[in-house]
């Protein structure tokens, strides 16, 4: 995370006091195939990875952490609008409005099944 993209998410906590963290995740949606999701949480799954960074607390879906793996999360404040921004390495691509985007699937790790030993 970003210093401005810290300092935004303890602000949003501050106001909400029954809120923990923000929930990043990702959703298929869109011409490009994903999306990425923003939710307030208020109790951790058990696979969600914690960023808790200087006091902003950022869980990561279980579901969405390779897609993520890599990414910068910042946050603009701009003329027109202020919003989250995700740099993320493994996008190959953004649709027409900047809503979706597709991944480079070759540059995420793989992990392969293992079965147990009897």
């Amino acid at each position: 995370m970003t210093p401005a993209a810290v300092e935004r998410i303890k602000e949003i906590l501050q106001s909400k006091p029954d809120v923990q963290a923000l929930k990043i995740g990702v959703k298929t949606r869109g011409c490009r195939g994903l999306s990425y999701t923003l939710d307030y949480a208020s109790d951790r799954s058990k696979f969600d990875e914690l960023v808790d960074q200087d006091g902003a607390k950022v869980l990561i879906d279980s579901k969405a952490q390779m897609t993520l793996l890599g990414t910068v999360m910042d946050y603009v404040d701009g003329k027109l609008a202020s919003e989250f921004v995700f740099e993320n390495p493994n996008v190959t691509g953004f649709c027409g409005c900047g809503e979706s985007f597709s991944l480079n699937k070759d540059s995420l790790p793989s992990f392969k099944k293992v079965e147990k030993q009897s």
